[in-house]
């Protein structure tokens, strides 16, 4: 892909693109880590879109307003860590939910990710009244449009996040717990493995990035938005197919997820400098999930969960 964009294009195989494309996969990244250990363990999350959503607006409203507390007679305000804190909170609450849905409740992940999408979708709404916040500030704005190093800082924040997860997946007694329970959840109750604790870590962290997504794109917008993160769950799902996870669970990785979210990231961005229609890109990105699947599913050894 990159070989022959860069042959149809002149701007594609530049320095200054290259580091628009990270920037731009930076948030479905973000958003597909938390995803990819999900899917592992056997799940599904239906909701980052909409916890993105009510996370930036939460972080947008708190700092820019503070929040009043009518029955203390007081009014607070956030610093920016405080309403860093605040959306991260709200991810991570958001993301217990579904856990306790799904291991106290015992309700399907899709049932109760779907549910959670419509609440949190709701709330955002409620919170922001249907108006997008604005006029957050350079120091917030900071944290998704700034650089270090000459490296834009969704670029940092995202390589952190990887690296975590993929110590985590690999080199931990978690991990290693979190393939087994995607692989057989009996096996690994029978094993002595705390089943559903491991599904409701997986569902917090999933819910942690989401909020670190939501203050990404609010931060880069400088503007939360109560339509934000439409389509995410989407994108970040077919991110994680074709990076080679399986949908059944107890097969996957890390890396395979980076490098289906830079197929998805380098193909949108190749098609937007061929000018090609917005509806025809769709078609595209479809077409190479099929194939992506198809190729991994057709080429894992007999007897490979696939």
């Amino acid at each position: 892909m990159v070989v022959g964009l860069g042959l149809m294009t002149d701007t594609f195989l530049t320095s200054d693109n290259g580091w628009n494309i990270l920037r731009q996969i930076s948030v479905n990244l973000c958003l597909s880590v938390g995803m990819t250990l999900i899917i592992i363990s056997g799940g599904i999350d239906l909701s980052v879109g909409a916890v993105l959503a009510l996370s930036g607006a939460v972080a947008a409203g708190l700092l820019k307003q503070g929040i009043a507390l009518p029955f203390l007679g007081v009014h607070l305000d956030f610093t920016i860590t405080g309403a860093i804190v605040s959306a991260i909170a709200v991810g991570a609450a958001a993301g217990a939910c579904n856990g306790l849905a799904i291991t106290r409740l015992q309700l399907p992940p899709f049932v109760a990710t779907l549910a959670m999408l419509s609440i949190a979708r709701g709330l955002t709404l409620l919170w922001t009244g249907g108006f997008p916040i604005t006029g957050l500030g350079p120091s917030f704005g900071f944290i998704g449009t700034g650089a270090w190093l000459g490296i834009p800082m969704p670029v940092w924040e995202v390589l952190v996040i990887v690296m975590l997860a993929a110590l985590v997946c690999k080199r931990t007694a978690f991990g290693r717990h979190l393939y087994a329970v995607g692989g057989s959840e009996r096996a690994a109750l029978l094993a002595g493995v705390r089943v559903e604790r491991v599904k409701l870590i997986v569902y917090v962290v999933g819910g942690v990035l989401s909020g670190v997504a939501g203050l990404l794109v609010t931060a880069r917008l400088d503007s939360a938005q109560p339509n934000a993160g439409l389509g995410y769950e989407l994108d970040s799902i077919a991110a994680v197919v074709i990076g080679g996870t399986s949908l059944s669970g107890g097969r996957g990785s890390i890396v395979g997820t980076v490098i289906g979210c830079l197929i998805i990231g380098v193909l949108n961005n190749g098609l937007f400098l061929l000018d090609v229609s917005p509806f025809w890109q769709q078609v595209i990105k479809g077409l190479v999930i099929i194939v992506a699947v198809a190729l991994d599913r057709f080429g894992a050894p007999k007897g490979r969960a696939g």
